[in-house]
């Protein structure tokens, strides 16, 4: 290759006359027409500028000229200069004003840009924020869009050779390297701005030249340094002592190096921006971008990319919004329809049980008052009168009353009492009472059911009694029992000690208080009634006869269900208050002094309770028994309501009712009132989270598709390098910034 073949170099000598020329210089070397030249501006290889103003319009321009002529074929040069001239009427390239090859020396006018280089920019700031330099990177490769355009390759383009106007808009001067598209000759740039096919004596000139240097100078903008150059690199290639072996070790380095990433962690440069950076400085050409346009329809993209992912961040967060806004409203909803569903079930089944309560316990009332019908029945009975006519006037009878104060001496006359076959006749008749009613049972299961009978005198001692169950010893036959309440009728049990004439026996049918029998810890229940001789009309005793409070019909149920039955309750004021005297439990229970022990106050129902119960449907009540060893199927909570037993006085007319202290408890399961609810939540909760699902697989279906039609790359179009015959020398036309004037 020619000496004219690459960028004419000044020798030592020339310089120092060039330098001499610089600082003498005070009159231009020919008088340009129409422009004033007011400043010297600098020397070149070919000549100098300098700094002059249009006489019409006032308007600042730099004139060159080629005052060394050696070395140019102006013919060819001419021809160049014309293409500038027709590119130069572009926005983002320094424009050629005016032309004057057959002055002596020859020169050309062009625009004088105001605000320098650049290089010299980025000398005072090293880099540049990412926004800026993606908008001087965008507008360098429209510039040279253009340029290509026209059929020019500008193949030296360096941050030098970028001029910033009076907008800091950069524009592209010193097209001293460039070729015509059609040229095959070669060019040199600036090394670290030179694709590495470039560097080599013999390169046919490529689009893709350009695009290596754009991505460079945008490297260089964001991170201060050009790619790869660093200063074991810049001695290596410094260290050759030849523009061949120079050029060589530049291929290498670039070809053999790690693609640079500096630039990719800068803040402010998105992946999208680095890998358009990535692709122009690609070692591989045919790896790079085939040309500008590729580069701005990369950008392009990028940009729609990124005015579309808010939009696109939006139409996805925007129906997972809207869909986590319906699920949480629809939640609440469904919490509230669900609430509402479960307080409509609670207050009906709390309604259905006061009924359910009201009906036991009203039937209990009926049944009592059968009780006392059959009581009193037969208290009348002359036979049973008669034997116990019999037994008063038994002079034993006496002397336990009279040793009723002395329990030493009492105890021996009780048991030869027990033994004395002078009770054997009021014993039998009331075995075959009791035996009587209990066959009853074998053909109606409804009916009276009693524990035992028992028969006292007028002073309250046990003459004779029979129960249930034969087996069963007596231990009250001889026993003072005149402080019980089915004795004297009174509210509450009297002191133990306490005997006639201060209590009196009872006067009419009584339903007793609860008590526990001494002889099977049974709770039970008696129905008294007074002895009067049919005759002599006088209190001769009291007839009592005792039921379990579990064999009461209402009550006598052996299928009893497990999530809702009725209990009963001792209403009475005392210690006992609260003692559930009926459970189903109790029927499980085959051993009575388990019994006994529900009778503690822990397995008692509170007197909050019972409030609650008795007038609030939302109360959660739970069982006292399922805290029993065995209660395990009683716990949960339950609706419960509650219902007094009330009986009429029997020896009034028209006597208002009262209360037998006696409370029946009707309890549901809330868990089993309210599956119908808690499965038909459920269900929807499923349907709710299915529907959901599908809606939330609809709409990242679409937007997979959006995305994936939106984001598929458009094909690129096969680069085919424009073959020609024609070449066209490296030529100088340096454009000069503005120098610092400071």
């Amino acid at each position: 290759m020619s000496h004219s073949d690459h960028t004419q170099q000044q020798s030592l000598e020339e310089q120092r006359q060039a330098q001499e020329r610089s600082l003498r210089r005070s009159r231009p070397p020919v008088e340009v027409p129409g422009y004033a030249l007011d400043e010297f501006l600098g020397a070149g290889a070919f000549g100098e500028v300098w700094i002059g103003i249009d006489r019409n319009t006032g308007r600042r321009v730099a004139i060159k000229f080629y005052l060394h002529r050696g070395g140019v074929d102006w013919s060819l040069l001419a021809r160049e200069v014309k293409h500038l001239v027709s590119l130069s009427a572009d926005r983002y390239i320094v424009q050629v004003l005016a032309v004057g090859w057959d002055a002596d020396p020859p020169y050309y006018v062009m625009e004088y840009v105001e605000n320098g280089s650049l290089e010299d920019l980025l000398q005072q700031q090293a880099a540049l924020p990412p926004a800026r330099a993606e908008q001087l990177f965008h507008e360098i490769a429209i510039g040279l869009l253009h340029s290509h355009g026209k059929g020019v390759l500008h193949c030296d383009l360096k941050p030098a050779n970028i001029l910033l106007d009076q907008d800091h808009r950069p524009r592209l001067a010193d097209f001293g390297q460039s070729r015509l598209s059609s040229e095959q000759k070669p060019a040199l740039g600036t090394l670290f701005y030179m694709a590495p096919e470039q560097a080599d004596l013999e390169a046919v000139p490529d689009a893709r030249w350009d695009v290596y240097a754009l991505g460079a100078i945008y490297y260089r903008m964001v991170t201060g340094h050009p790619p790869h150059r660093d200063n074991t690199t810049t001695r290596d290639i410094e260290s050759a002592t030849s523009l061949p072996q120079r050029l060589e070790r530049y291929r290498r380095l670039i070809r053999q190096s790690k693609p640079p990433t500096r630039h990719a962690h800068v803040r402010g440069v998105d992946r999208a921006l680095a890998a358009i950076i990535d692709r122009c400085l690609a070692a591989d050409p045919n790896n790079r971008f085939a040309n500008v346009q590729e580069v701005l329809d990369a950008l392009r993209r990028r940009a729609e990319a990124r005015t579309r992912r808010p939009l696109m961040l939006l139409g996805v967060l925007g129906p997972l919004l809207l869909l986590m806004v319906m699920a949480v409203f629809g939640w609440r909803g469904y919490l509230e329809a669900k609430r509402q569903s479960t307080d409509a079930i609670r207050q009906r089944a709390y309604e259905s049980n006061a009924f359910a309560a009201k009906f036991v316990a009203s039937a209990l009332e009926a049944e009592i008052e059968r009780y006392f019908d059959v009581a009193e029945r037969e208290s009348r009975l002359p036979d049973l009168q008669a034997r116990l006519n019999e037994l008063r006037s038994y002079p034993l009878v006496d002397r336990l009353h009279a040793a009723d104060n002395d329990p030493a001496r009492r105890e021996p006359l009780r048991e030869q009492f027990v033994a004395d076959p002078e009770r054997d006749a009021l014993t039998a008749h009331l075995r075959s009472r009791l035996d009587s009613y209990l066959d009853l049972l074998d053909d109606d299961p409804n009916a009276a059911k009693f524990a035992s009978i028992f028969i006292t005198d007028e002073r309250g001692m046990i003459v004779a009694a029979v129960y249930d169950d034969e087996q069963v010893s007596t231990k009250s036959v001889g026993g003072n029992y005149a402080w019980r309440t089915y004795f004297h009728g009174g509210p509450v049990e009297l002191p133990r000690d306490m005997r006639t004439p201060a209590i009196r026996p009872l006067l009419a049918s009584h339903l007793s208080a609860v008590f526990q029998s001494t002889t099977t810890n049974l709770w039970k229940v008696a129905i008294s009634t007074p002895v009067i001789d049919n005759e002599t009309r006088r209190t001769i005793g009291v007839l009592v006869m005792t039921v379990n409070m579990g064999d009461f019909a209402v009550l006598r149920n052996d299928n009893v269900q497990s999530d809702r039955f009725a209990v009963l309750v001792d209403g009475r004021e005392g210690t006992s208050h609260g003692t559930i005297l009926q459970h189903p439990l109790f029927a499980r229970e085959g051993d009575t002094s388990a019994r006994y022990e529900y009778s503690k106050p822990e397995y008692r129902v509170t007197n909050e309770q019972l409030d609650q119960v008795a007038s609030n449907w939302r109360y959660q009540y739970v069982d006292p028994l399922s805290t029993a060893p065995k209660g395990v199927a009683y716990k949960g909570t339950w609706i419960a309501a509650l219902e007094p037993v009330q009986l009429p006085e029997r020896n009034e007319a028209n006597a208002s009712p009262r209360d037998s202290e006696l409370m029946v408890l009707v309890q549901e399961s809330e868990q089993e009132a309210t599956r119908p609810v808690r499965s038909l939540g459920s269900r929807l909760v499923r349907e709710g989270i299915l529907a959901l699902f599908v809606v939330l697989c609809g709409v990242l279906a679409l937007w997979y598709f959006v995305v994936h039609v939106m984001s598929s790359p458009t094909p690129w179009e096969p680069h085919r390098p424009l073959p020609t015959t024609t070449s066209t020398p490296v030529h100088d036309v340096t454009t000069f910034a503005v120098r610092d004037k400071s």
